[in-house]
């Protein structure tokens, strides 16, 4: 078993640090880039803690292809399945990288 804090605590407590203690002595050209690397960090550990069971890995670009052969279209047998992948994965991946837009 690991020690505490883990991997993700750490990322927590970098970008905690960044925001309170490092951003507000920077001078204001350079705040932009530790906004963003604290919003890079933000979305690193929502990805790592987020990611439901449901969601199996699946090769995005054969599955791309089959969509586009008409493999899944409506009334084939795995249309259902890859629909409520698509839709759970297009949930996850707001979810991690734009959380508001989900309210």
């Amino acid at each position: 078993m690991l020690e505490k804090p883990g991997a993700q605590d750490l990322l927590a407590i970098a970008r905690d640090t960044l925001l309170a203690e490092i951003l507000p002595a920077l001078p204001p050209e350079k705040a932009i880039a530790a906004r963003m690397v604290a919003a890079a960090i933000g979305i690193a550990l929502r990805e790592a803690v987020s990611m439901p069971p449901s969601l199996a890995p699946r090769p995005l670009a054969q599955l791309a292809a089959a969509i586009r052969a008409g493999h899944c279209d409506p009334g084939t047998p795995q249309h259902a399945e890859i629909a409520a992948w698509l839709r759970d994965y297009a949930r996850w991946r707001a979810a991690v990288s734009a959380p508001k837009a989900l309210g």
